[in-house]
């Protein structure tokens, strides 16, 4: 969140960074972030606070000019000349001495001296056929101090070349700067013309059903009619069949023999 608000909103970064060192105290990236926020922030006594314990840490004098402007911004050049001093060179990478030397410069020029200032400049990375990412700051502190001593004319060469130094960067260095991000949204749809013609081949294909099953539909009644005129056709040949036969027969003999019954018994004597 730092990271992303440090350029917008330093105050909210600041609120962010305290967070997180409340949160991780003993961690050193913590610390530093706190520090840079705080330093961007004009809250020069936390920042130099921060940047020391970042230090004692790390063992580690990375932000070594960033100590030195925090004690001009407190109102003790002497002081930050003095943290200046207690740097190792040899323990500087070739930006650290870079911005180092800047920040002595400022230092001896809050002091008044503007000679010293010029001299704390001219160190080997002073080359104006080379461009590096602190060149445009270092040519343009050369700059500003010979604007004081007077010296117009060099002054206005080293501003030149200290533009030429930020143009060659920025055409080396300008299209990594910038991301640049297309979003794509993809959407299911189908065409309005596709669309009709859909619709149109649903409804011929319904209307094409509807009319089949009209002509079909005698064909259907024909085929369920069939089944039943079977089954009463059935009905009537197993009334027709000889299975009732037997009963019939059984009835003849039946009356044959009442009728000889009959006949054996005597006749009655009439009553006198």
């Amino acid at each position: 969140m730092v990271a992303l608000l440090i350029d917008t909103d330093p105050a909210l970064a600041h609120e962010h960074a305290l967070s997180a060192s409340r949160r991780a105290g003993r961690i050193p990236v913590t610390r530093e972030t706190l520090a840079i926020t705080a330093y961007r922030n004009g809250d020069f006594g936390l920042a130099l606070r921060e940047l020391r314990t970042y230090r004692r840490l790390t063992g580690s004098d990375a932000h070594l000019a960033l100590m030195i402007d925090c004690e001009r911004g407190l109102g003790r050049p002497q002081k930050a000349l003095e943290t200046g001093l207690e740097a190792k060179d040899a323990e500087l990478d070739m930006e650290q001495r870079v911005h180092v030397a800047i920040a002595m410069s400022g230092a001896r020029l809050d002091l008044g001296q503007t000679q010293q200032a010029l001299f704390e400049l001219e160190i080997p990375e002073l080359d104006p056929k080379r461009a590096y990412s602190w060149s445009p700051d270092l040519f343009g502190a050369y700059a500003t101090v010979l604007e004081d001593l007077g010296r117009e004319a060099e002054a206005a060469k080293w501003w030149a070349n200290a533009e030429r130094a930020a143009g060659a960067l920025d055409d080396h260095f300008g299209a990594r700067d910038e991301l640049e991000v297309f979003e794509v949204f993809e959407h299911d749809y189908v065409e309005s013309d596709d669309a009709d013609s859909t619709d149109e081949a649903t409804s011929d294909e319904a209307t094409s059903d509807a009319e089949a099953s009209e002509e079909d539909a005698p064909e259907l009644a024909e085929a369920e009619a069939a089944p039943a005129a079977d089954a009463d056709a059935d009905r009537i040949a197993d009334a027709d069949s000889p299975a009732d036969a037997p009963e019939a027969e059984d009835e003849v003999p039946a009356a044959e023999e009442a009728a000889d019954a009959a006949a054996e018994q005597p006749e009655a004597e009439p009553k006198q």
